[in-house]
């Protein structure tokens, strides 16, 4: 009897010492799952919050940089005579490779370029066109985010000359009369033209043409101008 009066406390010491031990382990497990959990967190946050802003920030970026070299340095490679805001610039030679970074330098063989920014913060712009009489062009407009939100071309509004008047969204001023409105999503717009040359013999020609699309600030413009 004493022997087994002896041994019940052994037996009660040693089943509190197992479960302090598993008590512990519960607890280093329970410490570990913290900082993991946090750590996983983390990386899923920062992994969504990276999918959006990256291809978002990458394109106004790309964006603003551009802006930047044409406004300082133009669009013909090799130039260093930049191009004012709202003002249109058309190349008078054809596109060809070049190790530059100008819009001219890796462009159609075929097509003469027009390019310029335009900011609409200080009112609407008119973007004229002439009788292309049949000729392919295109005008392309794009916002900082990199889409092309209008174009005024062959394809869409056909070669008859034609005024057409590019605003920002809360312009609620008056359309002229003729005159087709462009709404622009953002203040700031690119805008890219391109107009064929259908052999050497017809550069002049088409270099006649491609130089009266022109921007004029509603504010200056004139019916017949």
């Amino acid at each position: 009897m004493a022997h087994m009066e002896n041994q019940e406390p052994n037996n009660q010491e040693s089943a509190a010492a197992s479960s302090f031990s598993q008590t512990s382990q519960t607890r280093t497990r329970s410490w570990w799952k913290v900082p993991l959990l946090t750590f996983a967190v983390t990386v899923l946050v920062v992994w969504g919050v990276g999918a959006f802003a990256y291809p978002y920030l990458y394109t106004r970026l790309i964006y603003n940089g551009l802006e930047n070299a044409v406004v300082q340095h133009g669009i013909s490679p090799g130039s260093s005579s930049g191009i004012p805001i709202n003002t249109l610039y058309t190349m008078p030679t054809l596109a060809s490779p070049s190790q530059s970074n100008a819009l001219g330098s890796t462009g159609n063989h075929d097509t003469l370029y027009t390019g310029g920014w335009l900011d609409l913060s200080t009112g609407p712009e008119v973007l004229h066109v002439p009788d292309m009489a049949g000729r392919y062009y295109s005008i392309q407009l794009t916002d900082p985010w990199g889409t092309d939100f209008a174009y005024v071309g062959r394809r869409t509004t056909g070669t008859q000359a034609g005024d057409y008047l590019i605003s920002e969204p809360g312009w609620q001023g008056k359309v002229p009369v003729g005159m087709k409105r462009i709404v622009s999503p953002n203040n700031t717009v690119l805008l890219i033209g391109r107009t064929l040359v259908e052999s050497d013999s017809d550069l002049a020609t088409a270099y006649g043409l491609a130089k009266q699309i022109q921007l004029t600030p509603l504010s200056q413009w004139q019916p017949g101008q």
